[in-house]
């Protein structure tokens, strides 16, 4: 015997929507984090905070960090002042335009700093940015050679 159904019965669907969505957070947050990521390829340090620096195009640099005890680090290696100079050296004999982006900590002394920037404009460095924060928080850039 067959009993008929007050309500008809309805083939079951996929609802694409919510499966939209969520793949538009995800491409979202995937893009954040790796636009986060680009920042690394320093150590960790704090930057000083500057209102008037610039923002520059970050691609094929070397970053050499001074932290607030004064250690230098080559990218995320740390080196001391005759290793950091032989690497500047093999750089500079690669490409003599070769980017250098100075990290100094805001705790650092001015001098460990300049020291830094002397060594490196010794072995003949031409292109020497200095990176610090602006006033919004992100991380800027403030070159010596306009």
């Amino acid at each position: 015997m067959n009993l008929a159904r007050p309500a008809a019965r309805r083939k079951a669907r996929i609802e694409i929507i919510p499966l939209i969505d969520i793949m538009f957070f995800l491409l979202a947050c995937f893009m954040l984090v790796s636009l986060k990521m680009i920042d690394m390829k320093g150590v960790k340090i704090n930057l000083p905070v500057a209102s008037t620096g610039s923002a520059e195009k970050k691609s094929d640099f070397v970053t050499v960090t001074v932290d607030s005890i004064g250690s230098l680090f080559w990218d995320k290696e740390r080196v001391d002042s005759d290793v950091l100079v032989e690497k500047a050296k093999e750089l500079i004999k690669k490409d003599e335009e070769a980017k250098i982006y100075v990290r100094g900590d805001k705790d650092a002394l001015h001098g460990e700093v300049i020291a830094t920037l002397d060594k490196l404009r010794a072995v003949g460095v031409k292109k020497v940015i200095f990176e610090i924060k602006a006033a919004d928080g992100s991380a800027t850039a403030s070159n010596t050679q306009k």
